[in-house]
């Protein structure tokens, strides 16, 4: 066992290539082997929202606060709010965010694929 303490996790400021706005990642965890788990509390001030881009095996979003957008390709845009739980396929393309007039927080846990690919980022919504 292995107990991960808050100070020893680096919070850092998202990517303009996989971000649009201002996107805070905390890598919550990064399982050891055998576990491809990877799980990170992303935090979105309003408006802010990824790019387009797929899972290889899937992604699990819960919502920890404030009210969020989620979208497949070709369907409407969803809301997502505090306590909500989001399950997006294996290889479903698709974005989440912040509202246009709220912050959001969500759990982001996904595996790798035997490659070490956890996720693949495409263009800006």
């Amino acid at each position: 066992m292995k107990i991960l303490k808050t100070e020893m996790r680096i919070c850092r400021k998202g990517p303009e290539a996989w971000f649009s706005g201002v996107v805070w990642l905390d890598e919550i965890v990064t399982g050891e082997a055998p576990s491809r788990m990877k799980a990170f509390r992303v935090s979105f001030e309003p408006g802010a929202r990824t790019a387009w881009h797929t899972h290889p095996l899937g992604q699990a979003l819960h919502v920890l606060s404030g009210v969020g957008v989620v979208q497949l390709k070709g369907s409407p845009p969803q809301e997502m709010r505090a306590g909500d739980t989001v399950w997006i396929g294996a290889g479903e393309v698709h974005w989440h965010g912040a509202s246009a007039t709220h912050t959001m927080v969500h759990l982001a846990m996904q595996e790798a694929d035997a490659n070490g690919t956890d996720v693949v980022w495409m263009e800006h919504v």
